[in-house]
């Protein structure tokens, strides 16, 4: 018998079904209808809690028993000690081979936390970070880094940007997907040291379209397909972004019910309404990767229903077929390459 590893499309997904606001009954849920769709999900998570709610539903899937769950007010810390956590039990089977990716809508920053300590990093890559789907007048733009880093180095952000680019062309289908750098200004010389030093490898990054500095209105205006930032700012922009969409829906809602005129004319624009609100939601891809981590990780809302729970699950079958692991590896050795030619061109010439 071969002692080679399976190929990661044959492996189950494997979702934490305890971690978040609604599990694991939108877990279960979730998973079934992704399993429905053809995917194949391992739930991990307390044995009798998910049989039992598997059975309140007439289905069957398989379970890894995990005792814990860190909880939403516990420390991402916890991952250390807490090894039977559903997140690290979940991280562990893609480490070991069991299984394609890791799914979980519970604690973010354990669900990383465990990312990194139980997979380690990508040769090459210095620092994992997250990448947020944010809809555009054009389509989406990946934001990244919506929250991993919020201190950074400008060889992150060129890294980032290698990343950001891997996952346009394999989600939005952009052959040669455009950056933007964000910064307070379009013009080079705007922005803080680290806007300033990163523009500058921007230019000469390879595989990167580079496009220049954007601003924060190019965000939501698709300026660009990939936008590369800190994560501080990142998430700031991120939480702003989903914070105005719920205002502004909120106004819509309340002036469309202010008198009978406004309420049949809110019955005539519905379904308009509810395609935006589709786009706009972000259970539409249901989590965002962690990109960098040698595996793939995906963290979700805490909030999450079973709709976005069956996204996520088909986000990260997504990228298990688009090879996005190994394009991110090909494509942070070509910097790598580039930094010691140019090194050689230069000692030659000395």
């Amino acid at each position: 018998m071969s002692d080679a590893p399976r190929p990661l499309a044959d492996l189950p997904i494997a979702l934490d079904a305890m971690g978040g606001d609604r599990m694991p009954d939108a877990a279960v849920d979730g998973a079934l209808q992704a399993a429905a769709a053809g995917l194949s999900v391992l739930l991990v998570g307390d044995r009798e809690r998910l049989e039992a709610t598997l059975r309140a539903r007439g289905g069957d899937l398989p379970i890894e028993h995990a005792p814990d769950v860190i909880g939403m007010d516990d420390h991402a810390s916890d991952v250390r000690r807490r090894k039977e956590a559903s997140v690290v039990v979940a991280t562990r089977l893609v480490k070991e081979g069991r299984a394609s990716a890791v799914v979980s809508m519970g604690h973010s920053g354990a669900t990383m936390a465990s990312a990194l300590l139980v997979l380690g990093r990508l040769p090459g890559v210095d620092r994992p970070a997250i990448l947020a789907n944010i809809p555009t007048k054009t389509g989406y733009c990946a934001l990244i880094d919506a929250g991993a880093n919020a201190d950074c180095r400008p060889a992150w952000l060129q890294q980032f940007a290698v990343m950001g680019s891997v996952y346009a062309r394999a989600f939005y289908d952009r052959a040669e997907p455009s950056v933007g750098l964000m910064s307070i200004g379009e013009e080079e010389g705007k922005g803080n040291e680290l806007a300033l030093a990163a523009h500058t490898l921007l230019k000469s990054t390879p595989g990167v379209r580079f496009h220049g500095n954007v601003e924060g209105r190019d965000l939501l205006a698709g300026t660009t397909d990939v936008v590369v930032t800190d994560g501080f700012t990142g998430n700031v922009m991120l939480k702003l972004a989903e914070g105005e969409a719920k205002v502004i829906f909120g106004l819509v809602r309340d002036a469309l019910r202010s008198s009978w005129r406004a309420k049949i004319g809110g019955l005539l624009v519905k379904p308009a309404l509810r395609s935006i609100a589709d786009r706009l939601d972000p259970g539409t891809y249901g989590a965002q990767p962690l990109l960098g981590v040698a595996g793939y990780a995906f963290i979700g809302h805490g909030s999450a229903d079973a709709r976005a729970v069956r996204n996520a699950i088909q986000t990260a079958g997504r990228m298990i077929d688009a090879g996005v692991l190994d394009r991110i590896t090909a494509g942070v050795a070509a910097i790598g390459e580039a930094e010691a030619a140019a090194q050689g061109a230069a000692d030659g010439a000395a």
